[in-house]
């Protein structure tokens, strides 16, 4: 069973010692303070990774519409939405257990902070990106490899075979950014913890798995130059270790309103910018979230145009959801702390047949499916995988190309003589990852001789 007290902890990735939280002063004294994981929260805002996703694929890459979301706006969004969830499951849990040295606030800014940077990992195209990473890999893979020679092992293989956003995300904060310190941006272990809604390596056999259907191992959360750091994580604030042969491990539970919050905004604002995009009618977007909000015909203004009408429909449905997943978050609490809990929160809701057979469906067909949609995410192939070709030949294998390729390289991309190949072709991915849509596409065209730059 996982304890409220140690899951709450204030210890800082790679430090001794947890940061002091001044208990000995009074509550409003207190209130003073700049709480740790209120650190968390500012760190992550003045990074360099957050800012960039200002320029990355939400759902529409490269918008010429200034109204729709880019992964900055929405990660703030969920930022907004995880801290309600968590101010107000913390109120309940306080209560509960009476945990007298920690405050609503402290779950909230946990769960707010998690959520700001679900998204730092994510290449450029979005999920295309991904996608075309595992891609490029194996297509490069299956070229260089011979018989009876393996360059990477079997789990070094499987981080790039399926290569994941969340794992290079966890890369991101605890190594990447302010390289140069043991734990990277040493945020706080919850913090860290909740972040990581699939907390288990790449690579475990399915005789370990045994067809195991929870939520946490349906991706994979670090690659293998991180399991130490997640390891420490896991074992600071208790989680329980599902199999002691390999990295598994259940989630925090804050992980779950950390995937809640994900949830909620892009099922219901995927709606709406769908309707802002002209792919969705007016009469659709209402009908689809007025499911949810439950708004009386008679409580619109006549006089509101159609985008205000859905602004309030999003924020009503959003509300509502809220309030769904604290009660379900709060009803099965006991089985979340002793790990046989393992859904997302959304899938007990009473609103879970409309979310997947209506609203997903939906926006889906008319969103995800539209051709200006797909052909980003085509272009994203294309593009993502030249550049990993060209970039990881080039630090792999001598050439007089290759030679100028890796003057393009970052300082800390760059590759050391004595390094394996498995951290070369991570600090490649490193590199492609955190590329801005932008950034990526013009490379993409002075690799190809489009443009000169």
């Amino acid at each position: 069973m996982m304890d409220w007290n140690k899951l709450l902890t204030a210890k800082r990735l790679r430090k001794t010692e947890p940061e002091d939280r001044k208990l000995d002063r009074t509550p409003s004294e207190r209130d003073y303070d700049r709480p740790p994981f209120q650190r968390d929260y500012d760190r992550l805002v003045f990074s360099s990774p957050f800012r960039r996703l200002k320029d990355k694929t939400q759902v529409f890459s490269l918008p010429t519409n200034d109204y729709i979301r880019t992964r900055l706006i929405h990660s703030l969004e969920v930022s907004c939405v995880g801290r309600s969830l968590g101010r107000i499951v913390g109120g309940e849990i306080i209560k509960r257990h009476k945990l007298d040295n920690f405050s609503a606030s402290d779950f909230g800014d946990i769960v707010s902070a998690a959520c700001l940077a679900h998204d730092i990992g994510n290449p450029p195209f979005g999920h295309a990106g991904e996608d075309a990473i595992r891609t490029g890999f194996k297509l490069w893979y299956s070229t260089v490899n011979h018989v009876g020679e393996e360059l990477l092992s079997q789990t070094q293989k499987a981080d790039f075979d399926s290569f994941e956003g969340n794992a290079q995300g966890f890369r991101i904060l605890t190594k990447l950014e302010m390289y140069r310190e043991k734990g990277g941006m040493q945020l706080t272990c919850p913090t860290l913890a909740a972040f990581t809604k699939y907390p288990r390596e790449s690579f475990i056999p399915e005789s370990i798995l045994n067809c195991y259907p929870g939520r946490s191992v349906k991706k994979y959360g670090f690659f293998q130059a991180e399991k130490e750091l997640f390891t420490e994580v896991a074992e600071t604030v208790g989680l329980i270790r599902r199999d002691d042969k390999t990295a598994w491990w259940s989630r925090h539970p804050l992980a779950f309103l950390v995937e809640a919050a994900d949830d909620i905004c892009y099922s219901i604002v995927d709606v709406e910018d769908g309707y802002r995009m002209g792919y969705i009618s007016f009469k659709k977007a209402k009908d689809l979230l007025n499911e949810i909000a439950e708004i009386p015909k008679t409580d619109f203004n006549a006089a509101d145009s159609g985008a205000e009408k859905v602004k309030r429909l999003r924020a009503k449905a959003i509300n509502e959801l809220i309030q769904e997943v604290v009660k379900i978050f709060l009803d099965n609490e006991p089985d979340i702390l002793s790990g046989n809990f393992d859904k997302d929160l959304l899938s007990k809701s009473k609103y879970q047949k409309h979310l997947d057979d209506e609203i997903k469906t939906k926006t889906r067909k008319a969103v995800f499916q539209h051709p200006d949609v797909v052909g980003i995410q085509i272009a994203g192939y294309e593009v993502l995988g030249k550049l990993f070709g060209e970039f990881v030949n080039a630090v792999l294998h001598e050439s007089e190309k290759g030679k100028l390729i890796r003057h393009m390289l970052p300082e800390k991309e760059g590759h050391e003589p004595d390094e394996d190949t498995y951290n070369k072709i991570l600090k490649i991915t490193d590199y492609i990852s955190g590329m801005t849509d932008s950034y990526a596409t013009s490379l993409f065209q002075q690799f190809s001789g489009i443009s000169l730059g």
